[in-house]
């Protein structure tokens, strides 16, 4: 289990625009990841407008945010234009950045029994330590809380 102040896992993971994002190459930013379950759901769709509208706060504070699900990079691509998503978002279909950051639980919804990806967000500083992690988000008043967190590593 992964906690503040240890390394954060490397990754280099496909992203919108068909590119790919390193997380090495993004060395002396803060980086936020914030970990959802699927594209085109409420709560995702709410956090990840959220994260969009404070893009600009997040690049102020010295900070790049990307979301992570196991989608594929056509559904975020879809995704992304059908809300005017700003947030870049990486594709782990395999699963593996799932896996080492924790997120990939089993959950149970209506009673039964399922895995799925607990939405979860890592704030990493610019030295690539984990500086912060929220498990088991609540959307509401999160996105907040995440900038006010990021603007504290500046200080």
């Amino acid at each position: 289990m992964l906690e503040p102040n240890v390394a954060a896992p490397q990754f280099t993971l496909p992203r919108d625009g068909g590119t790919e994002t390193a997380l090495s190459s993004l060395a002396g930013k803060a980086v936020v990841l914030f970990f959802y379950p699927r594209d085109n759901t409420p709560g995702c769709t709410k956090e990840s407008i959220g994260f969009s509208a404070e893009l600009a706060a997040f690049e102020a504070a010295g900070a790049v945010v990307f979301g992570i699900s196991k989608d594929t990079i056509k559904k975020h691509e879809n995704f992304i234009a059908k809300y005017d998503l700003t947030v870049p978002l990486l594709s782990d279909a395999e699963g593996q950045v799932c896996e080492d950051y924790g997120v990939w639980k089993e959950k149970t919804l209506y009673g039964k029994k399922h895995w799925g990806i607990e939405r979860s967000t890592f704030l990493i500083d610019a030295d690539g330590k984990i500086a912060r992690i929220w498990r088991k988000v609540k959307v509401d008043g999160h996105v907040e809380e995440v900038l006010e967190a990021t603007r504290a590593l500046q200080g």
